[in-house]
């Protein structure tokens, strides 16, 4: 941009917006606007910083960020928004660069992108690219389960976790949630996907603070054309090319892992896809490695920041 541009963080204090503004940090091409405690809680001049940055980046409740974006009356203003108020609005691009052909363009060119949530980044990762290729039809039953940090879900939860005096939570080593199979994230996984029906969306939570798994299991011989795991693990491998945060193990790689550790690449900004395949019972577990709060969340804002403003996509990172 040939000047330091001016990135505003609404929500600084939470848990994306410490990790995003960690990423931030000493770096001399961008100037991080910084309210005070008061000015914080001052309408106008918080409204002065959303329009003042050169692209803001929300991380608030929905609803506060539907709110901020009406308060940006400025046309240069870009928005980065990471809660999911607009993961699949109209007028908002979405924020996973590596998932279409033209990702890194859209985003590049964006005014407003979302970023997407975590759950949705390790479903997507595995199955857009086996969408796209044919290889699982659009009306196709899929499933997708998994175990996330407790740290994705926020202050209340990592407080909850954290708080050894709260009866009935020490001796917690995971739980499952979203029972009513209505999770927020469903909608933004169906539509990015391309599919037909929602997933069965089976999310759990563990005790340790970040990092996460999702994995989708596959009945290849019940999908069309009965493809093999090498079919599944070539059209991952044709989704990725080169890219620097998304890489796919290869099938000798995954063969050799005997357990996978939700916490593997926790304070990374990076993805990395499996493919566990038995051959002759014709199934395969397709899991994506990754941490909630890096690529599933500040590392894929500071990402999409760095696309924006035409910068390495992982300065910072």
């Amino acid at each position: 941009m040939g000047r330091q541009a001016k990135i505003f963080i609404d929500g600084a204090a939470g848990t994306t917006g410490l990790e995003i503004r960690e990423r931030l940090a000493g770096r001399g091409e961008l100037s991080v606007l910084a309210l005070s405690d008061a000015d914080r809680k001052d309408a106008a001049a918080r409204k002065g910083a959303l329009n003042d940055a050169d692209v803001v980046i929300l991380c608030l409740p929905d609803e506060a960020a539907r709110e901020a974006v009406g308060l940006i009356d400025n046309p240069r203003t870009r928005v980065i928004d990471a809660s999911s108020a607009h993961r699949v609005a109209q007028g908002w691009t979405y924020g996973f660069a590596e998932l279409e052909q033209d990702g890194y363009q859209r985003i590049a060119a964006a005014a407003r992108v979302s970023n997407p949530g975590c759950w949705p980044t390790g479903f997507l990762a595995i199955m857009r690219p086996l969408v796209r290729a044919g290889l699982v039809l659009p009306d196709f039953p899929v499933s997708v389960h998994g175990v996330s940090g407790y740290s994705g879900g926020g202050k209340s939860m990592i407080a909850e976790f954290q708080d050894k005096k709260s009866a009935g939570y020490t001796e917690t080593v995971s739980r499952l949630y979203g029972l009513n199979l209505a999770h927020k994230h469903v909608s933004e996984m169906r539509e990015h996907a391309g599919l037909t029906h929602p997933p069965v969306f089976a999310p759990s939570v563990g005790r340790f603070y970040r990092g996460m798994l999702v994995e989708v299991p596959l009945q290849l011989w019940a999908l069309p054309g009965k493809p093999s795991p090498r079919d599944i693990h070539a059209a991952l491998l044709k989704a990725y090319p080169g890219r620097p945060l998304v890489t796919v193990a290869s099938l000798e790689d995954a063969a050799a892992v005997k357990t996978l550790d939700a916490e593997l690449l926790a304070g990374s900004n990076s993805l990395t896809l499996y493919v566990f395949a038995n051959e002759k019972a014709g199934q395969a577990r397709v899991v994506a490695a990754f941490d909630n709060l890096g690529k599933g969340a500040g590392g894929a804002a500071v990402q999409n920041l760095n696309i924006m403003l035409g910068l390495p996509e992982t300065a910072g990172l």
